[in-house]
């Protein structure tokens, strides 16, 4: 599931109107509006916030903004599978060399 629409469960699962969240956020409705739709993108200190906001697991809601993130930059590309075959190995790589 889209992380917008994640979002959009949360806040209405909590029964908050979107001004109320918003304002929380300290952020325009109508952004929060279009992140949710999947009409913009949201940072990844705004999903924080949302966690935060909503009580909920940090690491869970940041990861499927991430993969957000890649999904849409590699939807539709034949290559998206290799890509993602050689992205983990360069991560896991990249965490070897810095000892993690």
């Amino acid at each position: 599931m889209p992380i917008g629409e994640q979002i959009r469960l949360l806040r209405e699962g909590n029964n908050l109107p979107l001004r109320k969240v918003a304002a929380a956020m300290d952020m325009d409705q109508s952004i929060l509006s279009k992140i949710e739709r999947g009409e913009r993108k949201a940072t990844k200190d705004q999903i924080i916030r949302i966690a935060e906001l909503f009580d909920v697991d940090e690491n869970a809601l940041v990861i499927s903004y991430l993969s957000d993130k890649i999904v849409y930059d590699l939807l539709g590309d034949d290559l998206a599978y290799e890509v993602l075959k050689v992205a983990e190995e360069k991560i896991r790589f990249q965490a070897r060399s810095n000892g993690e």
